[in-house]
């Protein structure tokens, strides 16, 4: 069997899971079964296989299960965000078919994605714009304490996750120039090896000027992203562990500086030490979200309360689980399907991250090598940030969980990273008298 065909046949148990689960939603919500779910899923289908098909005409060797995996994620985030409230899904339906408009049109004008190399710098600087678009005062947003959203007229979006995209494609460019001379040049201080100040200086002006406007607009959890992606690649380039322990422990400096000094990361932390602590769980931005959210997993149990069962709302409509369809999404599968639910969503996620290293593995060039394990570190570490936080593996920040967080910003970006990758894949995987 073909790639393709793999690819086509995969997409249909997606299919049937988004149908599956609308069809479980309205025989609780009115005892029977509605042909709604069937319309529902036949229309999923439909959106994917126009999808599949500009695969198959233009990338023909692209990896045959990223796609599928990705529709299973969004076709669970569409049915947790129904159960949640209809008019948020059918809007996140809505953004889900500009996504794939995105990622058709980023496949189809972006063949050649070797060209991002040439603009390296180009790439950056609008990465860093998008960064501090937020603290522009008349378009900026706040929320939660947090600068993420811009909003022009009825449009509103957060431009940190694009800023992502590309300072991951930067950062492959740039290593892909320096990386022997960052080995060559290496030495030793302390015991520990240090890249040479002369080629690693101009990285670390930009990275750090990455990290310090995503202090400045307080989104914690998108630079503990960049600051991951960074290391991620810098070891795939170089191969020195010691690079990375070194970097960690700037690091460690720099949570310790900063929960000292800003008020803003220190509540955090806090509040992840001790979130039922009655002084935090009762004050404005205190640790109510957090709290809300352990008991709403450990009320799920091994199995989960069942599909639609958990209390999201009070009575009156007051939320009893903050944010249930952003931030705390996960703790709602939790409550709901059980700890063997969410790992079943973990394992996707795992997949995802494997079939996204194994590309990087197979490329063929220094960049799309670099490019492909970066987007892939990204995308693996906005995972574990969001669940480490529902967690309270490390203290929780406002990052989305991919393809199943309600967020028209996070679809959309993602989107673009799917494209990147089956890209790098399909010129990777082409057979050598046609590359």
């Amino acid at each position: 069997m073909t790639a393709r065909n793999r690819e086509l046949l995969a997409l249909v148990p997606a299919s049937l899971l988004l149908t599956a689960g609308f069809a479980a939603i309205f025989i609780q919500q009115s005892a029977q079964q509605s042909d709604l779910s069937l319309t529902y899923g036949a229309g999923f289908l439909a959106l994917c296989l126009c999808a599949h098909l500009v695969i198959r005409f233009t990338l023909p060797h692209a990896d045959p299960y990223l796609f599928p995996l990705v529709a299973v994620l969004a076709c669970f985030g569409l049915v947790v965000i129904y159960r949640l409230d209809d008019e948020l899904a059918r809007e996140q339906a809505q953004w889900f078919v500009v996504g794939l408009v995105l990622f058709a049109a980023t496949i189809v004008f972006l063949r050649d994605f070797r060209v991002l190399e040439r603009y390296r710098y180009t790439v950056a600087a609008a990465g860093l714009l998008l960064l501090l678009l937020p603290r522009v005062p008349g378009i900026g947003q706040q929320v939660n304490g947090a600068y993420l959203g811009v909003g022009i007229g009825p449009l509103s979006f957060q431009p940190a996750e694009f800023g992502k995209l590309a300072i991951v494609v930067f950062l492959a460019a740039y290593l892909r120039d320096t990386r022997q001379l960052l080995v060559q040049g290496a030495h030793r201080f302390l015991g520990m090896t240090f890249p040479p100040l002369k080629y690693f200086g101009p990285l670390l002006v930009v990275w750090g000027g990455a990290m310090v406007m995503l202090v400045f607009i307080r989104d914690l959890g998108s630079s503990l992203m960049f600051f991951g992606g960074f290391l991620a690649l810098l070891y795939v380039a170089t191969s020195r562990l010691s690079f990375v322990v070194a970097g960690v422990g700037l690091f460690g400096l720099g949570a310790w500086f900063f929960a000292s000094t800003v008020g803003h990361v220190q509540s955090r932390i806090d509040t992840w030490r001790d979130p039922f602590d009655p002084q935090l769980y009762d004050q404005e931005g205190g640790s109510y979200q957090i709290a809300q959210s352990l008991f709403a997993q450990a009320d799920g149990g091994l199995f989960g309360t069942g599909f639609g069962q958990a209390l999201i709302a009070q009575p009156d409509g007051a939320p009893i689980l903050p944010a249930p369809q952003t931030d705390l999404i996960y703790a709602v599968i939790v409550n709901e399907l059980g700890l063997a639910g969410a790992c079943g969503l973990l394992l996707v996620y795992l997949f995802v991250a494997e079939r996204g290293f194994k590309i990087a593995m197979l490329a063929l060039d220094s960049f799309s090598k670099l490019l492909a394990a970066g987007l892939t570190a990204v995308f693996a570490l906005q995972v574990f940030v969001i669940v480490g936080g529902v967690t309270k593996v490390i203290p929780l920040t406002g990052v989305t969980l991919p393809f199943v967080s309600y967020g028209g910003s996070s679809i959309l970006a993602n989107f673009v990273l799917l494209a990147l990758l089956l890209l790098v894949s399909d010129r990777a995987r082409r057979p050598a008298r046609a590359a």
